[in-house]
C-alpha cells in the first residue's frame, strides 16, 4: 500500500505540472486586442436548436448585438416540439438579418444536431463558419476579438471555452472538476502541435475556415458522433489544419446544466462516446479514478504511520492542484474541498454512461434513439 502511494504521488507530480503549465499556455480571449473592421473576413454563425425555448431568446439576442461588420446568422430549428420555432419566427420579424431554417424530418444515419448544422452550412456564405449552441451568450466584442486572434495566429480552427454558469455551488464545483478531467483527456495546449495527435473542439464556439470545413467533410464525416464538437476538431487536425483553444471567460457564457439530474442525463451520451465506445478504456478511467483520486481520501482513515503521512501528502497535492485550477479559471480556491465528491460523481457518470449504452443498446438523445452498432460505425 505504501508503494502504491508512491506511484500515485508520482502521477500527481507529473500530471499536476503538465496541467498547471499547459493551461497557462492558453490565452484568454478578453486579453486579445480587436483588429480594424476593414480587414476582417465575413462570418456565418450556425446554430442548431431543438426544444430550446428556455434560453434561445437571450442567446440569439446576444448574437444580434455582436459588433461585427460582415455577419450572417443561420438558425436551424431541428424538429422542436416546444415554442422554439415560434420564438425564432417572432425574432425574425423584428430583425431580417436572421435566416431561419425549419427541419421537420431526420434522415437515417444522422444525429439531429449534426444534420441541422450540416444543412445550415450548405446555406452559409461566410469565409469563416462559427458553430455555436442555442444557449450560448456572447458579449458584443466577442467575435471581433476571436477573428482578430484567428487571423493574427494564422489559424484554420479556433475553439473557445465558455464560462459555464450553473445555479448551485455543487454544480459549479463539478464544472471545475470536469474541466480538470477534460484537460487531462484532451491536453488542449498540445493541439497547436502538428506532431501531436491532441485536438480540441468546443460546442459553444468552434470557429473554422469554410474551406477547411468542407475539405474535412464537415458534419457529414461525423454524422453520428454525439461528441461532434470535439470530433470536428479531430477531423480538422487530421487535415493538417492549424488549431488552438482560447479561454472565453468574461465574453462567452452558457448555463451548462440546471440540476444534478440534468447533468447526469446530459453526459450519458458523451462520456462513452469520448472513449470511441471502447469498454476497456472506460473501465480504465473508472479504475484510475477509484485508485488514484478517491482511494487516497479513504486511506486517511485506514492507514497509519508513514503510509498515512504519504496519503496525507497525496490529498494535499490533489487539493493544491484543484485549488489552483479553480482560481485560475475565476472560481474560489475553496472549490477544491468538493473535489472528492465531484470526482466521485464523475466516476458514477462514467459507469452509468457505459452501462446505459450497453444495456439499452444505444442512446436516446433529443427524443431519438440511436443504436450502439451504428454509433460505433462512425469512429473517426
Amino acid at each position: 500500500m505504501f508503494w502504491m502511494g508512491i506511484i500515485i504521488l508520482s502521477i500527481y507530480v507529473i500530471v499536476g505540472l503538465e496541467v498547471t503549465i499547459g493551461s497557462r499556455k492558453i490565452r484568454f480571449l478578453r486579453d486579445v486586442t480587436p483588429d480594424s473592421a476593414s480587414s476582417l473576413p465575413s462570418v456565418s454563425i450556425l446554430i442548431a436548436a431543438r426544444n430550446e425555448e428556455r434560453n434561445i431568446r437571450l442567446a440569439l439576442q446576444s448574437l444580434l448585438d455582436l459588433d461585427y461588420p460582415h455577419l450572417q446568422l443561420i438558425l436551424v430549428n431541428d424538429r422542436s416540439e416546444d415554442r422554439t420555432g415560434d420564438i425564432l419566427d417572432e425574432m425574425k420579424k423584428d430583425d431580417q438579418r436572421l435566416e431561419i431554417l425549419h427541419l421537420r424530418e431526420l434522415p437515417k444515419g444522422w444525429l439531429g444536431k449534426n444534420h441541422a448544422l450540416w444543412q445550415g452550412s450548405l446555406k452559409a456564405t461566410g469565409e469563416l463558419l462559427l458553430f455555436s449552441d442555442a444557449d450560448v451568450v456572447m458579449e458584443p466584442d466577442t467575435l471581433l476579438r476571436a477573428v482578430s486572434y484567428f487571423q493574427a495566429e494564422q489559424l484554420d480552427h479556433l475553439a473557445a471555452a465558455p464560462e459555464a454558469r450553473m445555479p448551485s455551488l455543487f454544480l459549479n464545483m463539478f464544472g471545475v472538476t470536469f474541466g480538470f478531467f477534460f484537460g487531462i483527456f484532451t491536453r488542449p495546449w498540445k493541439a497547436p502541435d502538428p506532431k501531436s495527435d491532441c485536438h480540441i473542439g468546443i460546442g459553444a464556439f468552434n470557429l473554422v475556415k469554410a474551406e477547411s470545413y468542407l475539405q474535412a467533410g464537415g458534419h457529414k464525416t461525423i454524422a453520428l458522433r454525439p461528441d461532434d464538437d470535439l470530433k470536428l476538431g479531430k477531423i480538422l487536425k487530421q487535415q493538417g489544419c492549424r488549431q488552438q483553444l482560447i479561454y472565453g471567460a468574461g465574453l462567452i457564457s452558457v448555463e451548462w446544466y440546471a440540476s444534478i439530474r440534468e447533468l447526469v442525463l446530459g453526459l450519458e451520451k458523451n462520456v462513452f462516446a469520448g472513449t470511441d465506445y471502447r469498454v476497456w478504456l472506460a473501465i480504465s478511467g473508472v479504475v484510475f479514478n477509484l485508485v488514484a483520486i478517491l482511494w487516497p481520501f479513504f486511506a486517511l482513515f485506514f492507514t497509519s504511520g508513514s503510509t498515512l503521512l504519504l496519503y496525507a501528502l497525496i490529498v494535499l497535492s490533489i487539493g493544491l492542484i484543484a485549488a489552483d485550477g479553480a482560481r485560475f479559471h475565476g472560481f474560489s480556491a475553496w472549490f477544491a474541498l468538493g473535489f472528492p465528491l465531484t470526482a466521485g460523481l464523475f466516476t458514477f457518470i462514467i459507469i452509468r454512461s457505459v452501462t446505459c449504452n450497453l444495456v439499452k443498446g444505444g442512446i436516446t438523445w433529443r427524443g431519438t434513439f440511436y443504436s450502439l452498432a451504428e454509433l460505433r460505425e462512425n469512429r473517426v
